[in-house]
């Protein structure tokens, strides 16, 4: 079965959005137009991206086996059997390039998180109607005739008097107070409580990031709470209509504009190579240093 499309037949307006095509275009329309609309990637990127998606299914995975009634060391053992069989690629262990995000520090990061959080972790699983744990759901929000907000949520879980989303975050740099700052404002993080808060007709007060730091034979967890009012959540949302409709009319121009300010920004941008030839030459520059691979909002994990 192929995936519905986020566009509108026959046109480049995007209706489904979620929180990295609205980021990508908040960035820079042209690297929207890169990453969205022609599909295109760096090389590189496939590495954080998988690393990502182990560890974030490994502990999905743990948390359900837990609200199936495992005990914690029978989950743990089940979870790291999965990763030990998904990252044997082509009959040998995943190479990822990566010298940090490698097979052996992805296992060892996903054991040491469990053994510290994941039997004895006051934010509690939210367990939903259906019996399931409450983590990786990914949702739909109609917003309007014109707007559908889409995502996943890690997990929701009770902690102290409220709920929250938990998102895991995997990171090679130190993790410290400013880490956590650079999450308010920020696009994710408040798209995901505010559909935290709809999907469950409950609020939810925020968003508690777990952090790993992957490093050379350690990997260190903080937490860190970041929290959204009602107000704020709706100075997002009609924020998020202007800027879907500012797309609306790059596409029908089919002019995507270079914001030349946010190049150096976020890292570096990845198309910054790209945007720095003569236009002519340009997707003789992609099609050798990049690779397709579309990004789709309403792809369900």
């Amino acid at each position: 079965l192929h995936d519905q499309s986020p566009f509108h037949t026959g046109t480049q307006i995007q209706y489904a959005w979620d929180s990295t095509s609205l980021g990508w275009l908040k960035e820079c329309p042209r690297k929207y137009y890169y990453h969205m609309i022609e599909g295109w990637r760096s090389r590189g990127e496939s590495v954080h991206l998988t690393f990502g998606i182990h560890y974030h299914t490994a502990i999905e995975h743990y948390e359900q086996f837990r609200a199936d009634g495992i005990d914690h060391l029978g989950a743990l053992r089940a979870v790291v059997s999965e990763m030990l069989v998904d990252t044997w690629v082509d009959g040998k262990p995943w190479d990822s390039g990566h010298n940090l995000k490698t097979r052996e520090n992805l296992i060892r990061s996903v054991i040491w998180y469990l053994e510290q959080f994941g039997d004895d972790d006051p934010a509690k699983t939210v367990i939903l109607s259906n019996g399931k744990a409450a983590v990786e759901l990914s949702f739909r929000l109609q917003v309007d005739e014109e707007l559908v907000l889409c995502g996943h949520l890690d997990r929701v879980v009770s902690f102290g008097d409220a709920n929250y989303v938990l998102d895991h975050k995997t990171s090679t740099s130190t993790i410290s107070s400013y880490y956590f700052d650079q999450y308010s404002p920020d696009n994710q993080m408040t798209l995901y409580t505010l559909a935290a808060g709809i999907i469950y007709q409950n609020p939810v007060r925020g968003v508690i990031i777990d952090a790993v730091q992957i490093a050379v034979g350690f990997s260190r967890f903080e937490r860190g709470m970041v929290y959204r009012t009602e107000a704020q959540l709706e100075e997002w949302l009609a924020d998020t209509k202007v800027w879907t409709a500012q797309a609306q009319i790059f596409a029908e121009r089919k002019q995507w504009p270079q914001n030349d300010k946010s190049c150096h920004k976020y890292g570096g941008c990845s198309f910054r190579s790209i945007c720095s030839v003569d236009a002519r030459v340009r997707q003789n520059f992609l099609e050798s240093h990049f690779h397709r691979e579309p990004w789709n909002p309403l792809r369900v994990r």
